[in-house]
């Protein structure tokens, strides 16, 4: 249990270093063989919603390597998908991550920075025949796929010429095609056990204004196909990420491969930090808000850091709460009560504790001599 207890040592969170995690390990043993030089993290949240405390555990583990390891570490916004992304979401997570104390400087990105360098590479790897214009809908696409105990069935657009693809990829680029009409796609191996690498989609059309590219872009990539090129853009060393994420790795693997990254970097997937008792998931602290069950994200009811913020939590016993939570492989839920003991621990140090009685009654005593 020391391996998966051990977290971060900051200044801002007085944590002292136990034994090291296995992503230390993994981070050492890389360093020792020469395959890294210099340590690079990042926190890539979507602007979709406000962070809860799970992300507080992914933002202080990517900090907390940069910082173990002399190295940088990046906030990246993945807002690839116009969609659901706001500028109100952008600004409260730089708060939340601010707030943590996880300096990212100067080094803030978005997804989108990165539109002409994804568009350059989808089109790299049409030219090497690794990609096609697929016309399949998405119904059909979901049936082509098969599923765990059938094999997929190649799409009858997968052998098209690299000629006729790149001019309809053109063309998508340009508007011509309506939502839905036409989608890139990898090829890959439609028989593959790992349904992810049966000819994922790359690239989609959506004639939907985006927060920071307005109207330039209509066609906009798939997060398996944007993600590991944000990381191989920006010199990240180690992707850090949460289990879910695990079957998406060899298919990471293979956008990074095949698009000739020269430093690909490498993903480690984590357990998440669940929290008993508690909605943590954005999609459902988003219908609360949307349903007005809760009065806003930072409503007292809920675990969003700014909700936790708004009732005295301390970035400090947040950081106390995720070391005492662990990093490992293997997921586990954290008792509430573990969370409200961090805060009563680090508040004993900071404030003084008095008495009160709130609602007195007043006794008179008749027999008291």
């Amino acid at each position: 249990m020391a391996e998966e207890n051990r977290s971060f040592t900051d200044e801002s969170t007085n944590l002292e270093p136990e034994s090291k995690n296995f992503i230390e390990n993994f981070i050492d043993e890389d360093l020792k063989e020469g395959k890294v030089k210099e340590i690079k993290t990042r926190f890539p949240p979507e602007p979709n919603g406000y962070l809860h405390i799970g992300h507080a555990k992914s933002i202080l583990l990517n900090y907390g390597i940069a910082q173990e390891y002399n190295g940088t570490f990046n906030l990246r916004f993945d807002d690839t998908n116009p969609v659901k992304e706001k500028t109100e979401f952008v600004d409260s997570i730089r708060k939340d991550v601010e707030w943590l104390g996880a300096d990212f400087e100067n080094r803030m990105f978005f997804a989108s920075d990165y539109f002409p360098i994804m568009y350059e590479k989808a089109v790299f790897l049409i030219q090497k025949g690794k990609a096609f214009v697929d016309d399949l809908t998405a119904e059909e696409i979901k049936e082509y796929r098969g599923d765990y105990n059938t094999p997929g069935k190649e799409s009858p657009y997968r052998n098209r010429s690299i000629e006729e693809n790149l001019r309809l990829f053109t063309e998508m680029k340009e508007g011509k095609y309506q939502d839905g009409e036409k989608t890139l796609r990898a090829k890959i191996d439609m028989a593959s056990p790992n349904i992810n690498m049966r000819d994922p989609i790359l690239y989609r059309v959506s004639h939907m204004s985006h927060h920071n590219t307005g109207d330039e872009w209509c066609i906009y990539p798939m997060y398996d196909f944007a993600h590991p090129i944000e990381d191989a853009v920006e010199g990240i060393s180690h992707s850090l990420c949460t289990l879910e994420f695990e079957d998406h790795r060899p298919l990471y693997d293979w956008v990074v491969q095949e698009c000739e990254f020269p430093f690909p970097p490498r993903q480690i997937e984590f357990a998440k930090l669940y929290l008993t008792n508690v909605v943590t998931g954005k999609r459902y602290i988003k219908k609360l808000v949307e349903d007005k069950i809760v009065d806003g994200w930072d409503d007292p009811r809920l675990v969003t850091i700014a909700a936790l913020r708004r009732r005295g939590y301390t970035k400090e016993s947040l950081a106390q709460f995720v070391k005492l939570s662990g990093i490992s492989k293997a997921q586990s839920s954290s008792d509430y009560s573990l969370l409200e003991y961090c805060i009563r621990e680090d508040l004993k140090l900071k404030k003084p504790r008095y008495m009160a009685i709130l609602d007195p009654i007043k006794l008179v005593i008749d027999n008291y001599e």
